[in-house]
């Protein structure tokens, strides 16, 4: 069986490394990313902050305006003139009120659009990246990224952004009128903030912490409960169910005591903030009523006054909130912008593939299908694709501190088949992988028809090679779309004969629609083996000029794998093909059988000579040893 790589640092069964959630390492530079997008949508941003501005206004105004009510029209008993305030008052509060509405609308437009915007950029950024950073990143902390992490960032953008600008610009104001009306009480006021801020910056220090344990809990629980959903036949096989319970168990009760911690925090702000507010309220009242009767200020003056004292900490409590918020969208930003600054797969390849023309000896290209492909170099030299790889004395390792292979030389000319035999782990899979270029080596070369496959363009050189995996994958869709993936122009009667060439057609004719029934879940209603069979039509279909079979027939029973066995001559048939192999049955008639053990060739050689050899592949062969 091919070999498996191992992601470093594994914890528990199944488990990637979980890592601890970080606080933001560069908050300044995160935001600026973040503005970044949103300064997208300028316009609707101009007009957000002049809404902001009017709605901030008009709530500061309208308790202004209780000052000249009280002194102008309530003590004289002027009726007429304070129907007239009153009216004034309601369309303050009805200006304000349509303001906020106003800019809460165009958040929301600006939030769901800046957020699509990250989204798509961070998909569009995973399709870039390299297998290697795959291996070593859990695929449930990935799916955190496009879930947990952007959510956070939706409701910053979407509420806390634009009510924490209006908290700090109605602050402001508030002081100001403070100020304007009386200095002498803005002082008692200015002591309750300063303990106000105290309290905010205690506790939001500590709920900081713990919404960043709780954040990195959630995405520990999350991945776990994806990588059991996609392994339960596993753990049923092995009786499982209650370590795996017990696991989740501990998790489960880590991400609820980090989230009670959180909340604890987080709802004892406004509490604490409402008593200062109410301890400030009750001072300035006496402090106040004694002024006033002492002739220093006036009662309108006053009763003004005491309302922005019950409104300077709303902002200061309302902020408080907001920066849990924008600390945790803020964090989970830095981790999307982290996969988008991951170095993306290199390709310096400039040599590519097209379809060409063979007429007196010459090549040329064409637009049209020739059933001919050529290499094109940058200077416009063509050279037909043949299937000529070969390996001169390659070394790589999946990390610096393990080579897998070890000076591997190799040749597959035009039209051979080779077939790699050998131990799970000896490097079968890796030699595949390095000839299509998932992985670059270490040491040595390997061309590709006389050029070395770093010169040539990586989708060239993947559109080259069909590749039949183990690990079989159909997405979402029609049986049809599944076999097209491998040629999107393919017609119907080019899929169907694909599926035929792969034993695959009957299978599917007795499906509920045939063609067109609907494959969800990976295939999970199609055996193993109806899967393998897909795999393989999409390999026919795509019609590629080398072949690379990964264990291509390990789930099809032996009679199926007879009855397609012609159909797989005829798809190899003129090709270069690769073939891994567990059942040595399956790769008598290659021309050139390679033995691998420990990263290394030990015997190459067909069937015959290397059954005279008496060696590894003559101890597999008649079961004196086994493939382990």
């Amino acid at each position: 069986m091919a070999e498996t790589k191992r992601r470093p640092g594994p914890h528990g069964p199944g488990g990637g490394q979980r890592h601890g959630y970080q606080k933001p390492k560069d908050m300044k530079g995160t935001v600026k990313k973040l503005l970044r997008y949103m300064g997208r949508y300028k316009g609707a941003l101009v007009l957000v902050a002049l809404c902001l501005v009017v709605s901030s206004g008009g709530s500061i105004l309208s308790s202004y305006l209780l000052k000249p009510i009280i002194n102008d029209y309530i003590l004289p008993g002027d009726f007429p003139g304070l129907i007239k305030m009153l009216c004034l008052l309601g369309g303050a509060f009805a200006l304000s009120g349509l303001c906020s509405y106003a800019y809460a609308r165009l958040m929301v437009h600006i939030a769901q659009n800046t957020v699509a915007a990250i989204r798509r950029d961070l998909f569009n950024k995973m399709q870039s990246l390299p297998l290697r950073y795959f291996d070593t990143h859990q695929s449930g902390d990935l799916m955190s990224r496009f879930t947990n992490d952007i959510d956070t960032i939706s409701e910053m953008i979407n509420s806390s952004f634009a009510n924490l600008i209006s908290c700090v610009l109605t602050f402001l104001g508030t002081i100001g009128m403070m100020l304007y009306l009386n200095w002498v009480l803005t002082l008692i006021t200015f002591a309750f903030l300063a303990l106000m801020l105290l309290t905010v910056k205690t506790i939001g220090g500590r709920s900081r912490v713990s919404f960043q344990r709780q954040q990195a809990a959630l995405g520990a629980v999350n991945g776990y409960v994806e990588e059991m959903i996609e392994g339960q036949k596993v753990i049923k096989v092995f009786n499982h169910e209650q370590k795996t319970i017990d696991q989740f168990d501990t998790l489960n009760e880590s991400y609820r005591q980090a989230a009670t911690a959180a909340q604890a925090y987080a709802s004892s702000m406004m509490p604490a903030m409402g008593n200062l507010s109410r301890i400030d309220y009750a001072v300035t009242c006496c402090v106040g009523g004694l002024l006033a009767i002492g002739g220093v200020g006036d009662i309108g003056s006053l009763a003004a006054y005491l309302l922005y004292v019950k409104q300077v900490s709303q902002p200061i409590a309302q902020m408080s909130q907001q920066v849990n918020t924008i600390l945790a969208a803020v964090a989970g930003a830095e981790r999307v912008f982290a996969v988008m600054e991951e170095q993306p797969e290199t390709d310096e390849g400039k040599t590519v593939l097209v379809r060409a023309e063979k007429k007196d000896g010459t090549l040329r290209e064409v637009p049209y299908r020739t059933g001919c492909w050529a290499w094109k170099a940058p200077d416009g030299t063509m050279t037909e694709l043949r299937g000529d790889v070969r390996f001169d004395h390659v070394d790589f390792g999946y990390t610096k501190e393990k080579t897998v292979l070890h000076d591997v030389s190799l040749f597959a000319k035009p039209g051979q088949k080779i077939a790699f035999v050998g131990s799970t782990g000896a490097g079968k899979t890796t030699v595949t992988n390095l000839i299509n270029r998932f992985y670059d080596i270490d040491a040595g070369t390997i061309t590709y028809d006389g050029i070395d496959v770093r010169n040539i363009e990586k989708n060239s050189l993947r559109r080259s090679l069909g590749m039949v995996l183990q690990d079989t994958h159909l997405f979402t869709g029609t049986v049809a779309e599944n076999i097209r993936y491998g040629r999107p122009d393919a017609t119907d009667e080019q899929i169907v004969a694909a599926a035929k060439l792969a034993n695959a057609d009957g299978f599917i004719r007795h499906l509920p629609q045939g063609y067109e029934t609907q494959i969800t879940g990976d295939g999970g209603s199609l055996s193993q083996g109806e899967r393998q069979l897909l795999a393989i039509a999409r390999a026919a279909v795509s019609d590629p000029p080398v072949l690379i079979l990964d264990e291509a027939t390990s789930s099809i029973d032996t009679r199926t794998e007879k009855l397609i066995e012609k159909g797989m001559d005829s798809l190899m048939a003129g090709r270069t093909v690769f073939v891994i192999a567990h059942r040595l049955s399956t790769v008598r008639n290659a021309q050139a059988i390679l033995v691998l053990e420990q990263g290394e060739i030990i015997e190459r050689g067909d069937h015959e000579d290397l059954l005279k050899q008496k060696g590894r592949y003559y101890q597999l062969y008649t079961g004196q040893s086994e493939l382990s």
